[in-house]
């Protein structure tokens, strides 16, 4: 598994195990291909981990989740945040900086897409409560954890256990204090917010890390301003749901199931009770694209 990527070396865990780390380059004949956080590889070459000890990675197993982002909507170059990630840990903060509500539906649409199961992560709770936030993702039954200031997150530690998990948030919401308390090791730098509320950038770079007691992974990534979703479609989103998958197929073709007037023979628009309620949170995700 690969744990972690610095200017042409790839950091591997092999077979999972954080005690055995080699250090690999990509084989020729590998060309381009993308290798990123999370990507299960197979190696050759000199894999003892000892101190200058380089392995070739020679091939990329197929992947069964993608974290994808573009630099806006109008980029058509895809950037591959984490690969193979169970789920994607949506940290915010509920003050100091406030909430984003359309960074969050972005990322929840990117992990829709991408095949990663949505959790959101409330920080400081000890200065807001959540219940305001929580209630308008009520309808797409998205699991929250909500911590507070100097208190260990047990909750979130279960809830990551076992899995490979990916972490998203902007700047300042308290992601890297997060990180430093599930892996006391890692040593991750902790922002502080700034004076304008927009907190500064304080992990460069993505890096899978082991927690405790060898039950999965937390990739923490870097504090985000923007997630553009040029390479999603409003059908990768719609598909999530099982419910409102069933229903698109009637849709006529082109459909982006935003209803009226914008698609006025939209089948969403034929649910009613549970489905109907989810269909209007999904639609309202559905505008970031």
């Amino acid at each position: 598994m690969v744990i972690a990527v610095d200017r042409g070396r790839w950091t591997c865990a092999l077979d999972g195990d954080p005690e055995r780390v080699v250090v690999a380059m990509r084989a020729r004949e590998l060309g381009r291909t993308p290798v990123v956080i999370g990507d299960r590889v197979d190696l050759v070459g000199d894999v003892s981990g000892a101190t200058d000890a380089l392995a070739r990675i020679v091939r990329v197993q197929p992947r069964t989740s993608v974290l994808r982002r573009t630099a806006d909507d109008t980029d058509p170059y895809e950037r591959v945040i984490v690969a193979n990630a169970a789920q994607l840990g949506i940290v915010v903060s509920l003050t100091d900086p406030p909430p984003r509500l359309g960074l969050i539906d972005r990322c929840l649409v990117a992990a829709y897409a991408g095949g990663l199961s949505p959790l959101l992560v409330l920080t400081k709770a000890d200065l807001a409560p959540p219940e305001e936030l929580l209630a308008q993702y009520a309808e797409l039954d998205i699991p929250a954890v909500v911590s507070r200031f100097g208190t260990p997150p047990p909750e979130l530690l279960a809830v990551l256990t076992g899995r490979v998990s990916a972490l998203v948030g902007h700047s300042g919401v308290g992601k890297s204090t997060l990180v430093n308390a599930l892996v006391p090791s890692a040593a991750r730098v902790v922002g502080t917010v700034s004076a304008v509320g927009k907190g500064r950038h304080t992990s460069s770079s993505a890096v899978a890390l082991p927690l405790p007691g060898g039950g999965g992974w937390v990739v923490d990534t870097p504090g985000i301003r923007s997630f553009g979703l040029a390479h999603v479609s409003a059908d990768d989103v719609v598909r999530a749901f099982g419910d409102l998958a069933a229903a698109i197929e009637d849709c006529p073709r082109g459909c982006g199931h935003l209803g009226p007037p914008a698609d006025p023979e939209c089948a969403l628009d034929q649910l009613d009770g549970e489905a109907a309620r989810r269909a209007q949170s999904v639609r309202r995700l559905l505008q970031s694209l």
